[in-house]
């Protein structure tokens, strides 16, 4: 029989109606960039910052590294965001290779250029493959780290957490206790890993629900525009990359703009697939580039602001 069940359903999805036709208009959205190094990349920068700005997203948020330098970089990002934009700034803060009285200090200046909102995370060893260890006189962990801010200030705190389980968890249940915590001390949202699977997303919250988290839970997508940098950082973070997206990107290496397409098409699909599954808060991590996350916003039912209403604003 030629008419198979496989190919009846797919003749069904070909006179659906197209998968963005009716999207709500009710998202919202955030966006990660990290601090630049070099003249030429504040300007990158700054482009997707003005480009993304009339979204009007919650939020954006400034990555955070061990060392001195990377610090002074994030704190000048945020504080300049935050004067110049018209965008709430959210400063990541670690406990990496700091005492409790350094954290706190950087905080209290964040407090004091007007940024309320601080994303706190235990952080990444400054050796990779090495296990964290916390520093001498320091937060212990993103819970402790949490605890300790809402005592200096009613900062606005998010939180991550790991829909595909931590490298450093025994399983998920290990995970959900440490979020359980981490809300209990004060954080009043988490932001996931970056995932490819819908499915890995609606597991996690619903595991989350079952042992008495009700924050909201927002998904990090990261929208594959290097994929042999996006395997890295998969491999870091414990995230699976599928096979069938390896199969989709086979061949674009010399093809940046083909490559952007298949980017664009993957992570808004699975945006729409956790929109239809409740979601209606995404967290886009934009390696400082805007173009796919806007994109992808755009389908979504995002629509920016007019230039004149963002500079009045």
């Amino acid at each position: 029989m030629t008419n198979t069940i496989l190919t009846r359903a797919e003749a069904a999805l070909a006179h659906e109606e197209p998968l963005f036709a009716d999207v709500g208009g009710d998202i919202a959205v955030s966006f990660e960039f990290f601090p630049p190094k070099t003249e030429k990349m504040d300007a990158q920068l700054w482009d997707a910052i003005r480009t993304l700005e009339p979204l009007d997203p919650r939020f954006v948020s400034v990555t955070y590294g061990a060392g001195g330098s990377t610090r002074e970089r994030t704190h000048a990002t945020v504080a300049r965001i935050q004067r110049e934009t018209t965008m709430d700034a959210a400063a990541h803060l670690t406990c990496v290779e700091a005492t409790r009285e350094e954290i706190d200090q950087v905080a209290q200046e964040y407090w004091a250029a007007g940024v309320r909102h601080v994303v706190a995370l235990r952080g990444d060893p400054p050796a990779e493959g090495a296990r964290f260890v916390s520093h001498p006189g320091g937060y212990e962990n993103a819970a402790d780290l949490v605890a300790g801010l809402k005592k200096l200030h009613p900062f606005e705190i998010s939180v991550a957490a790991y829909p595909e389980c931590h490298p450093d968890s025994a399983d998920q249940q290990a995970d959900i206790d440490n979020l359980k915590r981490k809300i209990d001390a004060g954080a009043n949202r988490a932001i996931t890993q970056f995932f490819f699977s819908p499915e890995a997303y609606f597991r996690f919250r619903d595991a989350a629900a079952a042992a008495g988290i009700t924050a909201e839970i927002v998904p990090g997508i990261l929208p594959v525009s290097n994929v042999a940098q996006t395997r890295k950082f998969a491999a870091m973070c414990g995230a699976r990359i599928p096979d069938w997206m390896d199969r989709l990107f086979e061949g674009l290496d010399d093809h940046p703009g083909a490559r952007q397409l298949v980017a664009a098409t993957i992570a808004a699909e699975m945006c729409r697939r956790l929109y239809a599954g409740g979601v209606k808060g995404f967290h886009f991590y934009t390696l400082n580039r805007a173009e796919l996350a806007y994109a992808i916003s755009h389908l979504l039912g995002v629509r920016g602001k007019k230039a004149e209403a963002v500079a009045a604003a």
